[in-house]
């Protein structure tokens, strides 16, 4: 089985392919836009493997939540490539991939949402995956929920970036994997299996999660809270 695996929802843009379990992952130079660089990562993947989009089995996409530009580069990418070659497409969202690269068996992926707020899912594996306990949320640091059972792992930059929940994570003693963003390859080992059994979905219905429906905070909102116009 082949498949691409297309990552943008957070700074760390990645593509990956997957071939019958073996996977090569490139990422997208720093500081430069996905928009720009992610489509010639692309073609110099398949390229260097000999395989053309019309082999693919798949294309799997980081359907979100994340940062609103980069979760369109990824689904317009995968759509534009899937529909040339009538393949599937198979979302697959940033927090499970961030629990998956942590390996536990009960993760809360935190990722920061920016505007002074968070995504937080909760997450235990399963078969071949993770399961989503409840849905994804938006919450702000202080009243992000956390685990009140023992056996969980937090992952994900967002208590990195706001110390009063780092500092809640902390003194409910949760250990935290804070290096861990979504990466192509971990959407590429969750997608494998989901496309094996035939549950991707047609291009056309392809769409971004983003949870909330503002992406951005208006002049009067950011100067009502002390920041900067």
């Amino acid at each position: 089985m082949l498949i691409l695996a297309l990552e943008t929802s957070t700074e760390l843009g990645s593509c990956a392919l997957w071939r019958d379990g073996d996977i090569v992952e490139r990422l997208c130079p720093p500081g430069q836009s996905h928009s720009e660089t992610l489509l010639p990562l692309v073609r110099e993947l398949l390229g260097e493997s000999g395989l053309k989009v019309a082999q693919l089995d798949a294309i799997a996409f980081g359907v979100g939540p994340g940062a609103f530009t980069g979760l369109r580069v990824a689904c317009g990418i995968a759509q534009g490539l899937a529909v040339a070659a009538n393949i599937p497409l198979v979302p697959v969202t940033s927090l499970e991939a961030m629990a998956e690269m942590t390996g536990a068996e009960q993760v809360l992926a935190l990722l920061d949402a920016r505007m002074g707020e968070v995504y937080a899912g909760s997450y235990r594996r399963c078969t071949d995956g993770y399961a989503l306990q409840g849905e994804i949320r938006v919450w702000s640091p202080a009243n992000v929920p956390l685990p009140t059972d023992a056996g969980w792992l937090i992952c994900g930059n967002a208590p990195s970036a706001y110390p009063e929940l780092q500092a809640r994570i902390v003194a409910a003693g949760i250990p935290i994997h804070p290096g861990i963003l979504p990466t192509a390859a971990a959407l590429a080992r969750l997608a494998a299996p989901r496309a094996a059994r035939g549950e991707g979905i047609d291009a056309a219905l392809a769409a971004p999660l983003y949870i909330r429906d503002k992406v951005a905070k208006t002049v009067a909102e950011r100067l009502s809270e002390g920041g900067r116009a």
